[in-house]
């Protein structure tokens, strides 16, 4: 049966985790996300057997990831900013290998050290490749506390169906704060489908062993290797956007934002109504694979777009090049760890699109 509980967006994320089945998690603390692993150590191993373990670093981690994963189970790490950045490479690996994975980030504010307060800072990283060579994540951008746990089974779903490593990117504000959330009925841990064309876990006698590796020497086989993956790619793209559009029937103007963001632009479109201006928001939900032609459509409908982030301007790049310059696009941040408010979004929007308060 679900549950219905009132719950820190980070402990909820950790809880989906124990009821979607998953075999093992392998993290390092970091504010604002440590009470994911805290949760899980508490709570995981004498209920379904999952195993949880500290590793030394962020480094340790994502090779533990890589390892297992390599063996066909359902494992996850978290972390944030800046120890997401040191798993670059492990994910770029993994990524290569082909092995399906699910990855949090509770982004911070940066760059650097930064602070612990919410950020989006993360998208570029997140989105293009954070590491070397041509890769994509999977990526997911919760808004609420509910979402933070659905996008858990729902990643390792999309992690198998391609296998291939799935972002989640949320923020220390969703990481902290408490909402209702209702939990899916505790899940079996088992043996996922179609593990022996490709995990490492044993070599029956009517079949070649399965090798797991990101290294090939030879250009000619990188080369397909990339090709392959590119088509792959190309097929999440078709399959798997997922997009909220509100209130853009008739709207004249169009918010973006993602994740929390999109939330505070949701009531200033709100307040923008109340004023007479019809406001509408676009809120991807997956950043990769990005809206595009969602986006391209509303466009041709409205005068100008506004897109919002905690950052200096990141998506707003692929939005842009969505409306490939259809119509006006402006863009307001902040940054460092600050939340802007419905009134300041809604100010933004009138002096960047409409010319001044109206």
């Amino acid at each position: 049966m679900k549950e219905l509980k009132l719950m820190k967006g980070n402990e909820a994320l950790a809880e989906a985790a124990i009821r979607a089945g998953c075999d093992a998690y392998f993290g390092y603390p970091i504010t604002p996300q440590s009470e994911v692993l805290e949760y899980l150590s508490r709570e995981a191993e004498n209920r379904t057997g999952m195993v949880i373990l500290q590793a030394e670093s962020e480094v340790a981690s994502i090779n533990m990831v890589y390892g297992a994963a390599g063996t066909g189970k359902k494992v996850m790490t978290s972390s944030s900013s800046p120890g997401v950045s040191l798993m670059q490479e492990g994910i770029s690996y993994i990524a290569c290998a082909e092995l399906p994975c699910l990855l949090v980030n509770v982004n911070r504010g940066g760059p650097g050290l930064g602070t612990i307060q919410p950020s989006q800072g993360d998208y570029f990283q997140t989105v293009k490749g954070g590491g070397h060579g041509d890769y994509k994540l999977i990526v997911l951008a919760p808004s609420t506390v509910q979402e933070m746990a659905d996008f858990v089974d729902e990643g390792f779903e999309l992690a198998f169906k391609y296998r291939n490593p799935v972002m989640i990117l949320s923020d220390g504000a969703l990481g902290q704060m408490m909402e209702k959330v209702e939990l899916q009925a505790q899940k079996e841990r088992v043996t996922m489908p179609g593990l022996d064309a490709w995990a490492t876990i044993g070599k029956p006698v009517n079949r070649d062993h399965n090798v797991i590796t990101s290294l090939h020497i030879q250009p000619d086989k990188m080369e397909e290797i990339n090709i392959h993956l590119q088509k792959k790619y190309r097929t999440i793209e078709e399959n798997e956007i997922r997009v909220e559009m509100i209130n853009c029937d008739d709207a004249e103007y169009i918010i973006t934002a993602y994740g929390l963001v999109a939330r505070i632009c949701t009531k200033a479109a709100e307040l923008a109504r109340d004023k007479g201006i019809k406001v509408g928001v676009i809120r991807p939900i997956t950043l990769f694979p990005f809206p595009i032609n969602e986006i391209a459509e509303a466009a041709g409908k409205v005068k100008g777009i506004l897109d919002v982030e905690m950052n200096a301007g990141q998506m707003v790049e692929d939005v842009r090049l969505s409306v490939n310059g259809k119509v006006p696009v402006e863009f307001y941040g902040r940054m460092g760890g600050i939340v802007p408010t419905p009134e300041e979004i809604l100010e933004a929007f009138e002096e960047k699109l409409l010319g001044g308060a109206k």
